[in-house]
């Protein structure tokens, strides 16, 4: 199948090109900023609000190009310099895949132009207190009502919950442990008996606020249950985690390549020895290695997001999402680390942004489901495909 968005080689340059731009003049000045202070960064919402980034995956209906590896380009360009600025792109678009692959008409209709604009925020809520990758025994119920159902329970790691308009929850809608009875319930802000609780402290990914969320009875109505069918929700979210894994690992890909280039030109400039670091044989293979890996794990996520371009979904998908993510974390994590040892003692220091690179990898390997959670779909993939 070909390729449906028909984003050619020249679009994604240029978009490149622009994005990187951008990001160099006016997202990297801000990165270290809001970091430090945790604060939501509303002035790079605004800009990318501005240039009109949040339908970028998406359908031309809502102003997009339909490219997932238009948006993979536009998280690596923007992770380079700032992840949070980055991480504001894909806040916005699991929720608005999860509704647009699986909502009904009404919904899409309701929620989508919204999202694409930028006038609406979301997010998505899965993890609760007793573990994050088990979906299937969440304990957040869904209880019938007349003309809906009343949610009760708790909720953990909700990013982006304290500043949107809405939120899609999974909640049990039967008894038993299982994946046929979760639906994804829309959850509007201001919703009598939902709570956003505690704030995380968080190691990295600062800038987006992660919170508890608390529910006591909240009434959703039924034409708020995503699809219609609360049996459709745990497709639905994984599926909408599926089509986002390629762009997490872009996430990964451009925290690499801004730390590689960070630790790259320290080493050049600092002298040891008589001569410049970067002259010794020892320093040299370490970047090697560290270029081979960012460039391997970039061409993983763009096979994935090209599939996803092509159509590709389910299980056929499945594994090789989950590869881009896991490999591509895994390479950000291991060459952050590598680009600390690089900086020496002046690599611990907060007064340098590599310590900052270092903590926001290690994030990535944990959100939108863990590396061990992926290495397990993969495991699957190789013993019923390749055996």
């Amino acid at each position: 199948m070909s390729n449906p968005s028909q984003f050619s080689l020249e679009d994604q340059y240029q978009l490149r090109q622009t994005i990187e731009t951008v990001a160099r003049k006016r997202v990297a000045p801000r990165a270290a900023e809001i970091d430090a202070r945790a604060e939501y960064p509303q002035d790079m919402f605004d800009l990318l609000k501005d240039m009109g980034l949040f339908a970028l995956p998406f359908p031309a209906e809502y102003g997009g190009t339909g490219s997932t590896v238009a948006a993979c380009i536009a998280v690596e360009e923007l992770g380079r310099f700032c992840y949070n600025t980055g991480y504001l792109l894909v806040a916005q678009w699991v929720p608005f895949g999860a509704i647009l692959y699986g909502g009904r008409d009404d919904q899409k209709a309701r929620y989508l132009p919204g999202l694409a604009r930028g006038d609406l925020r979301a997010a998505v809520s899965v993890t609760e207190p007793g573990g994050g990758s088990d979906v299937a025994n969440i304990t957040t119920r869904a209880e019938k009502r007349p003309g809906g159902y009343a949610l009760t329970g708790t909720k953990i790691w909700c990013t982006n919950s304290s500043v949107a308009d809405f939120i899609l929850v999974a909640a049990k809608t039967g008894a038993g442990r299982g994946h046929n009875n979760i639906g994804l319930f829309i959850v509007e802000k201001g919703t009598p008996g939902f709570l956003i609780a505690r704030h995380e402290d968080k190691l990295g990914a600062r800038g987006l606020p992660s919170c508890e969320l608390r529910f006591d009875e909240a009434f959703i109505p039924d034409e708020n249950v995503l699809g219609g069918e609360p049996a459709k929700g745990f497709k639905l979210v994984m599926e909408a985690f599926n089509r986002s894994r390629p762009i997490i690992g872009a996430r990964g890909v451009g925290l690499a390549r801004g730390a590689l280039e960070l630790a790259t030109r320290f080493v050049k400039e600092r002298q040891a020895f008589g001569q410049a670091v970067a002259e010794f044989q020892g320093i040299q293979w370490m970047l090697a290695d560290m270029q081979m890996q960012t460039e391997a794990a970039k061409l993983l996520v763009y096979k994935a997001a090209q599939m996803v371009d092509d159509g590709v979904s389910g299980k056929a998908l499945a594994p090789w999402a989950a590869m881009s993510k896991c490999f591509a974390t895994d390479v950000a994590m291991k060459v952050a680390t590598d680009a600390v040892q690089l900086f020496g003692s002046a690599g611990i220091s907060r007064d340098n942004p590599i310590e900052r690179y270092f903590r926001d990898a290690k994030v990535t390997q944990i959100i939108e489901g863990t590396n061990q959670i992926q290495r397990n779909i993969i495991g699957r993939y190789v013993i019923d495909a390749l055996a």
